[in-house]
This record gives C-alpha cells, sequence and structure tokens, in this order.
C-alpha cells in the first residue's frame, strides 16, 4: 500500500460505488470502552457478533479488535469472522474506517479522510482519537490497497452516495464550526467532488434529533438504488422529529439528482421514541472525557440505520411496534435481498447503530 500524492480519486477515474453494489467484505471494529458501553461492554460485543454474524451469510466480515480483547473476541465471534488485530479508541468502522472508491477496471483504493471524534475539543464525543485516525490507514494497508490522504475532517456516516455522481449529506453535521471550520461550504464540496468524483451534493438541513453525530444522513435516509431515498420519518406532528423530516422531504422533492431525475421517496416510520433507562445509564463507567450516558436521554433510533450486504439486508429492531411494518417496508424495497433483523438496543445505547459500525469493501 502506498500513499497516493499530487491526485484525487476523481482524477485519477475513481468514484465511491453505492452501498447496494457488490461487495469483497465488511469491516468491522470490536466494542470495548466501558464509559461508552455498559457493563465492560459485555452486551455490545453479543450485539456486534449477532451483526456480523448475519452479514457473513452474505460476505466476508473482517473485525479489527485490540490485544487485550483478542481471545474474547476469538471465543464469541463465530469461526467465519476474520479477525485482524487493530487498536481503536471507539468502535464506529463507518466513521474511522477508509471510504473506498472503484475504477471502471474494478481496481479499488481507499480514502483516508481526517477524523477528530465528531467535534474535537468542541463537542467531540472522547478524547483521545489518535488510534482512531489511524484505523483507515491500517485497514488499506491489511489490503494491500494504495491510499488518498484528504484534508477534510469526515465521517463515513455523514454521506450518502448513488454511484452515479449524487451525495446527500447533512449541514448540520459537515458545515458544523467543529469540523472544518476553516472552509467554506463550496470549498467542502469541493473536496467531495475530488474524493468521490460525484457531481450533485444535496444539501439536507438536519439529521435524526437528538444524534450526537451532528446530524448523520445514513440516521436519517439513505439511497436504496439510484433515483429512490428511503426516508425516516414519523406522524406525530408534536415530536421534534416531524419537523425535520419534512424538511427533509421538501429538499428532497425539489431537487433532482445528477442524472436530472426526480427522487423517488419512500417514508418509514420512526421506533420509539426510546429513552435511556436508570439501569442502563449506571452500567455505564463515567469519565470527564467521553460523551455522558444519562438516564432519559433520548436515543436518536432508526431503522435506516441498516447494512446493505450482497443479495441481504441486516437491520436494526427495537421490540417496537413498528419493528413489523418497517420489516415489510424494507423486504419490499429490497425484493432481491433476504432482509434480517438483528435487536439493536444494545448499540443504539453506545450512540449509533448497524450502519454505523459497518463499513463495505466493494469488489471488483
Amino acid at each position: 500500500m502506498t500513499r497516493i500524492g499530487g491526485k484525487t480519486p476523481a482524477q485519477d477515474g475513481f468514484r465511491m460505488p453505492g452501498e447496494f453494489e457488490f461487495h469483497k467484505k465488511c469491516w468491522m471494529l470490536w466494542p470495548e470502552r466501558p464509559d461508552n458501553w455498559r457493563l465492560n461492554a459485555g452486551p455490545a460485543q453479543k450485539a456486534f457478533t449477532e451483526v456480523a454474524r448475519a452479514i457473513s451469510r452474505f460476505e466476508p466480515v473482517a473485525m479489527g479488535v485490540s490485544k487485550r480483547q483478542y481471545k474474547k473476541a476469538q471465543s464469541l465471534l463465530p469461526a467465519n469472522i476474520e479477525i485482524v488485530e487493530i487498536e481503536s479508541d471507539d468502535s464506529w468502522m463507518r466513521d474511522v474506517g477508509p471510504t473506498f472508491v472503484k475504477n471502471d477496471a474494478g481496481e479499488v483504493r481507499g480514502v483516508d479522510w481526517g477524523f477528530n471524534a465528531w467535534g474535537g475539543l468542541n463537542g467531540g464525543l472522547y478524547f483521545p482519537w489518535d488510534k482512531d485516525e489511524k484505523i483507515a490507514q491500517k485497514v488499506l494497508s491489511h489490503e494491500k490497497i494504495d491510499r488518498y490522504k484528504a484534508g477534510l475532517i469526515l465521517e463515513g456516516g455523514s454521506i450518502h452516495t448513488d454511484g452515479e455522481g449524487t451525495l446527500i449529506t447533512t449541514e448540520e453535521c459537515l458545515l458544523n464550526p467543529n469540523r472544518n471550520p476553516d472552509l467554506s461550504k463550496s470549498q467542502i464540496e469541493a473536496h467531495l467532488k475530488q474524493y468521490l468524483n460525484v457531481k450533485k451534493i444535496i444539501w439536507l438541513g438536519k439529521g435524526v434529533f437528538m444524534d450526537e453525530t451532528d446530524g448523520h444522513v445514513d440516521n436519517l435516509c439513505c439511497f436504496i438504488k439510484p433515483g429512490e431515498i428511503l426516508l425516516l420519518w414519523t406522524d406525530d406532528t408534536k415530536d421534534p422529529q416531524y419537523d425535520i423530516s419534512c424538511a427533509a422531504f421538501d429538499r428532497l422533492s425539489n431537487t433532482l439528482d445528477a442524472k436530472g431525475r426526480t427522487l423517488k421517496i419512500h417514508k418509514i416510520h420512526q421506533p420509539g421514541p426510546f429513552y435511556m433507562t436508570e439501569e442502563e445509564s449506571r452500567g455505564v463507567k463515567k469519565k470527564q472525557k467521553a460523551a455522558p450516558r444519562d438516564q432519559d436521554s433520548r436515543l436518536a433510533a432508526s431503522y435506516v440505520n441498516f447494512y446493505i450486504a450482497n443479495k441481504g439486508i441486516v437491520m436494526p429492531l427495537f421490540d417496537d411496534p413498528h419493528d413489523k411494518t418497517a420489516l415489510e417496508i424494507v423486504k419490499r424495497l429490497f425484493p432481491e435481498r433476504e432482509v434480517v433483523g438483528v435487536h439493536a438496543r444494545e448499540i443504539l445505547l453506545g450512540g449509533g447503530n448497524i450502519h454505523c459500525i459497518t463499513q463495505q469493501q466493494p469488489g471488483a
């Protein structure tokens, strides 16, 4: 693996594929920090194991695991999961891992973004984050894939692309002064166009209510195919999420994608709302330099936060009355894929969900 200097993926003819395109494998990271995951991460590790097990039915899975957790992960994970020794600060591979790009010949490279734990010292979720900053490079080195180093702080959960030149993001996240305060909106757009090879950027306003990532788009909506979007929704006009989803629907309805298409928008009702219980909060070891996990804090739950695998969908379920309808909607939208639900409250308690803890590596 070498670092590519002087050029960008767009200049070299590489683009970020849509998640629904073919994958070589899926990458994850093993949870362990006790100030984010309750009961020394035991329940979270079981949930991550179930996600890895479900995805591995459709494509290979590699799990990055620290040296001190290696034997435990080995004892819990199915034998078909590849375990790679990688030190991390937490377990959000979507945000700290590389964004893979591919050319028409099927060659794959990776983009290594800057990372500051969702805001650095101005609202970030933990300190330090130096191990996380190195994960993209380590994954690419393990895969012997060339690396582009991008001069932009960006998390993978803040972007979605259709693979055909259109990207969706939120102003709440990418324009937050705690990410790239010296860059204007047009300069950020220029970076996205050069490093992901997109032509059209659709800016939504806010992400899911109380999402501690500052509104990652992958919790709010996603491309299910080029020209079609799945959007988190609520019919409760008194819920703060209602206005957020309505505003997103309006923007998506009144724009065209890079190919000049009007977007077809599907709605999926949010679960909950859910709140952290006293027992759940008490199980987290409180530390000064980590995000608080307080009783009665609202959890940013979303059915959109699923992973699109080869011939499969692995989606979060919450033992909620909306689970059944949500499953039916996703099955209808992905008729050629098997939809597998995984009970994911333990992942939600840590601040994200299934899409947040996974990162697809495209194949030829």
